[in-house]
């Protein structure tokens, strides 16, 4: 396999090579810019990491999508001190997306939509209000036990057969199914949901993503209007916010948002760390360190949304001698920052300082359910597997292009044939 290049830049109004973002304006950000949206990107972001911190320092000239200019932040402490203060980095893009075309591929993953993610003030703390009371009703005892009756049968599937891939055959049909129960959704609903989510986080044919999900979510609300349950829906539906059928619709798309592609990537990424690091022993349930170790250790060095939190100036701002284009967005790199040298060093086991789940008014609410659904999947399989091995080198392993989401395309894996599990 050829060596990754160095990710890709465009040049802007035919400036030198000199740094753009030291030297750029209230106005935009002059010179080339680094694209996030390349397979060479995607094969080895670290290293286009440390390259950008060393051209460029902790705010990077960059383009999410053919076109559309942003800051990518890669300075841990720049990064707490942007998601700390919402009153000058507010997170609502509606000024910023009026020159968008509806065709651009990270237009339905970035636009305003009313939800707690995308305003600030008191519609933020009304949203985010009835958004935490559904995810604080989920009973984490019974999550436990729905993942475990949901992972042996797909283990079953293909436990017999010495080989699997376990992202198509594990890790998303897991996450999938286990998101559709807390929403309350039915199969065929969650099916249409999984696919339209899929093509917003790849950025391909968004705009038809969106809509297929869309659609699905919306009769799945209608259903939960009519006919509530124990899920997040239900709750949603009947909270005191009274939620609209759009703001609803907002809600639920976060949710899955948040729950598909990045509790998906966190499995396979944790897996691959276990599958290939000796700390955590050749067989795995060997090592010394637990699969809490590995995810703590993932959510630092190769977080499954590895760019995002984005945030939107009301005007010009200068910081650390850059200046930050009023109504552009500013993506901050969670891989980049928990990656600064100016944080990083010793041992970061049980460390869970990093910003994979976001930090400030607008961090992730759900972690606690993200690590239980994660460490259990794994924790399941590798009890019923413990001999699994890489089936490839690990530089034949491929990763999905696309600006936010760290995300391999296969993770496929070796080991013993052995009989079906006993089913709970």
């Amino acid at each position: 396999m050829t060596t990754p290049q160095s990710p890709p830049v465009v040049p802007r109004d035919n400036t030198t090579g000199t740094c753009p973002v030291a030297h750029g304006s209230p106005i935009d950000n002059d010179g080339p810019r680094v694209l996030l949206y390349t397979p060479e990107f995607a094969a080895d972001p670290h290293r286009a990491y440390h390259e950008m911190r060393q051209q460029h320092g902790s705010l990077v000239s960059m383009e999410l999508a053919p076109d559309v200019p942003a800051t990518l932040v890669i300075g841990y402490h720049t990064a707490l001190r942007i998601l700390n203060d919402p009153e000058h980095f507010p997170v609502d893009p509606r000024r910023w997306q009026q020159n968008i075309p509806d065709d651009s591929p990270i237009k339905p993953m970035m636009q305003w939509y009313p939800n707690a993610l995308r305003n600030s003030g008191d519609a933020h703390i009304r949203y985010r209000q009835a958004y935490t009371v559904s995810i604080d009703g989920i009973d984490l005892h019974e999550l436990h036990s729905k993942v475990e009756k949901i992972a042996i049968p797909l283990i079953n599937t293909f436990c017999a057969d010495g080989s699997a891939d376990l992202v198509t055959q594990y890790a998303f049909p897991l996450v999938f199914e286990i998101l559709n129960q807390m929403v309350g959704c039915t199969a065929e609903l969650g099916q249409r949901v999984a696919t339209g989510m899929a093509a917003l986080f790849d950025t391909v044919n968004a705009a038809w993503g969106m809509q297929t999900l869309s659609e699905a979510l919306m009769e799945l609300v209608e259903l939960r209007r009519a006919e509530p349950g124990d899920d997040v829906t239900s709750r949603l539906a009947h909270h005191p916010a009274e939620l609209d059928d759009a703001e609803m619709l907002s809600q639920l798309i976060s949710f899955y948002g948040a729950g598909i592609e990045p509790q998906q990537n966190l499995i396979t990424n944790t897996l691959l760390l276990m599958l290939t690091d000796k700390r955590f022993g050749g067989d795995v349930l060997g090592g010394s360190l637990s699969t809490r170790d590995a995810l703590d250790e993932v959510l630092f060095d190769d977080p499954p949304l590895a760019n995002y939190c984005m945030t939107y100036p009301r005007q010009p701002i200068l910081i650390e001698n850059t200046w930050l284009p009023a109504h552009q967005p500013i993506v901050v790199s969670m891989t980049g920052c928990n990656n600064d040298p100016a944080i990083r060093g010793g041992d970061y086991t049980g460390n869970r300082s990093h910003l994979a789940w976001g930090a400030g008014p607008h961090a992730c609410p759900a972690k606690s359910v993200a690590y239980l659904i994660v460490q259990d999947a794994i924790d399941q399989l590798l009890d019923a597997i413990p001999e699994m091995q890489l089936a490839v080198p690990t530089d034949e392993l491929v990763w999905r292009p696309g600006p936010f989401h760290r995300a391999m395309a296969a993770l496929p894996v070796v080991f013993p044939k052995s009989p079906p599990l006993n089913v709970p």
